[in-house]
């Protein structure tokens, strides 16, 4: 019984993961392709690059993740690696977590396993729902986490984010609306919209989307670096069984054919 309660236990963390929240919020959904190399690499430098100051990956280790997506060693060593750490070592972060509890009040969590935990569409979403709420002690909130205790490390990429006024696609019934002449969607102005305050990021909104989708293919590689591998060999066993079916369906034909 006990067993049975810690698998359904869990079995059941993701989904309290995504209830962590406290309120439900639409999450657009994000394409991840874990063949795409020069993502992953990209994803891996805006990992190093913004996300290391506070979060490790300390399942991971540079040299497996080198390898992986085709970064030669001497390059991973240049530019990604800023902790002194050698290139066989865990990604760890030299942030103790008694500071990190002074200064965000919890210490931020490993990200190793991140995407299995909230998913991607999460993660996705969540990176890029940061807006400006001078009532937080980092200035800003977030639609998808309220009141999360991490400051926006994209900003300067993304821009100043806001809530304020803009045309939306009207929905009846889970039904975006269209003009039912022209075609033309219907819209109207809804003022509890993000928006980004113009020239005040490095990147427009689909280079940020690009990064962001990158970095979040980073992270889905970095919570299952063998999931291709995985596929790949449970492609050859599934064959293997159907190829072996048909033998064993001929044999057990072969033993019950006297059997009435």
């Amino acid at each position: 019984m006990k067993k049975l309660l810690a698998a359904f236990v869990f079995a059941a963390l993701p989904a309290l993961a995504l209830a962590s929240g406290g309120h439900e919020v639409h999450l657009d959904k994000v394409d991840i392709d874990l063949t795409d190399k020069a993502a992953l690499q990209d994803g891996a430098r805006t990992f190093a690059n913004y996300c290391m100051g506070c979060h490790s990956a300390k399942f991971q280790r540079y040299e497996r993740v080198a390898t992986d997506l085709g970064i030669p060693e001497a390059l991973m060593m240049e530019n990604l690696v800023f902790t002194g750490a050698k290139i066989g070592d865990h990604m760890k972060i030299g942030m103790q977590p008694n500071d990190a509890k002074v200064w965000f009040g919890a210490a931020p969590p490993d990200l190793t396993l991140v995407a299995r935990v909230r998913g991607t569409d999460w993660l996705y979403t969540y990176l890029r729902s940061f807006y400006e709420d001078s009532k937080r002690p980092w200035g800003v909130n977030n639609t998808v986490f309220p009141n999360v205790g991490m400051p926006n490390v994209l900003v300067g990429l993304q821009g100043r984010q806001v809530v304020g006024c803009k045309q939306v696609q009207s929905v009846e019934d889970g039904k975006k609306q269209y003009d039912p002449l022209t075609g033309a969607p219907i819209t109207h102005e809804a003022c509890d919209q993000l928006t980004i305050v113009p020239k005040s990021g490095t990147q427009t909104e689909a280079e940020f989307d690009e990064t962001v989708h990158n970095l979040v293919t980073f992270l889905a590689y970095s919570a299952n670096p063998v999931k291709l591998e995985s596929q790949r060999v449970g492609t050859y066993v599934l064959l293997y069984l159907a190829f072996f079916f048909v033998f064993a369906y001929l044999l057990k034909r072969e033993y019950w054919k006297d059997v009435h």
